[in-house]
């Protein structure tokens, strides 16, 4: 991997903001962790996930609603790996870091590696966030364009087309591929990977075993191949869209910074300016949103802040706003999510136009 350097002694954005938000926990008594609605959103969600399994298997209904119950699950998954995953392998949902650990399996449950994700995720994206040739967020190629320093392909001059299929594919492609390529070759895009001990070596193995166990071979054994690769699908198809759409509006929309890190890179700016930069809100004031996606429309926040709980996010939003205003640094907000969406989808259009595209 590149080294990558921050202009850190530059200035004082972090630190003077880092003061304001420590004050505003001290005066309202609150904990970083999260609250008790965060546990109650936990409940609610895995409530409906395990009744739309169960209704699958064993309710009397129409094909139909059974592919609808299988949708369901699968936004029910996405919002599980938003609201409860996430939070935890941040070290955010509890101040008990084993508790932490342990929910943070709810991954595993949908058959992804909570070990994997921490790294690609937790260490990788949220220090080189938009670094090209280092987040692996953006390292899509030849599939996907990402932004104007990656190679261009002619078929990217239709990717804004086929990117929702991509999506749509996206958490079976992590789970039946990905996972093993980090697994195999310890290494995750260019960063080499943590060395797994025997614990989490057998954790991969039971978690990949559960799933094809559990999601595939008890279904077919029900029902038989059809109607289970019908259901499995579309419970994918409409996972892998949630999930892929949501992260990509934080990073990938108009006016996003993107930085080069294919060779040694010593970038200007302080490393939390950079994390506004590259990143964007949207849909702050719907409350749907914000309970639906975990708080990941307060992208900017959740970036600065990884490990205060989303449920405080709105709040501290204000205080990012007004501190990024008073140092002069661009606050990238979409106002709604569709808004977002739109962005999404015009950059990646333009990405795909040519290697001669330059933003700048």
């Amino acid at each position: 991997m590149a080294k990558i350097t921050f202009n850190n002694k530059k200035g004082d954005f972090y630190p003077t903001l880092k003061t304001k938000v420590d004050a505003y926990f001290e005066e309202t008594g609150k904990k970083k962790t999260g609250t008790w609605a965060i546990y109650h959103k936990a409940v609610v969600l895995f409530a409906i996930l395990i009744s739309c399994f169960v209704l699958v298997l064993f309710g009397d209904f129409s094909n139909g609603l059974k592919l609808g119950l299988c949708a369901i699950m699968g936004l029910t998954s996405a919002s599980i790996g938003f609201n409860v995953m996430h939070d935890a392998c941040h070290g955010s949902y509890t101040n008990n870091n084993k508790l932490n650990d342990v929910i943070g399996l709810s991954l595993n449950v949908l058959g992804g590696i909570a070990y994997f994700w921490k790294q690609k995720h937790n260490i990788i994206h949220h220090t080189y966030t938009n670094v090209d040739g280092v987040d692996d967020d953006i390292a899509k190629l030849p599939t996907i364009r990402h932004c104007e320093s990656q190679k261009w392909y002619p078929a990217h001059r239709v990717q804004h087309l086929y990117l929702p299929f991509l999506y749509m594919i996206s958490s079976l492609f992590w789970i039946f591929f990905m996972d093993f390529q980090k697994y195999f070759k310890r290494k995750i895009y260019t960063t080499k990977a943590w060395k797994m001990d025997s614990r989490e070596k057998v954790i991969f193995w039971v978690t990949k075993i559960y799933y094809v166990a559990v999601w595939m071979v008890l279904p077919i054994s029900i029902f038989g191949f059809g109607p289970w690769i019908a259901g499995f699908m579309t419970m994918h198809a409409v996972m892998g869209f949630t999930l892929g759409v949501t992260f990509q509006l934080a990073h990938v929309v108009e006016n996003t910074h993107f930085y080069e890190g294919y060779e040694d890179a010593k970038i200007d700016e302080e490393w939390a300016i950079t994390q506004v930069l590259t990143t964007a809100n949207f849909a702050r004031r719907n409350p749907i949103v914000n309970w639906f996606v975990g708080g990941l429309n307060f992208q900017i926040e959740h970036h600065l802040f990884p490990r205060v709980s989303h449920t405080h996010y709105p709040a501290l939003s204000e205080i990012v706003k007004q501190h990024c205003e008073e140092y002069n640094v661009p606050y990238n907000d979409a106002p709604s999510m569709w808004s977002a969406v739109k962005s999404h989808f015009k950059m990646m259009k333009l990405f795909g136009q040519g290697p001669e595209l330059t933003l700048s």
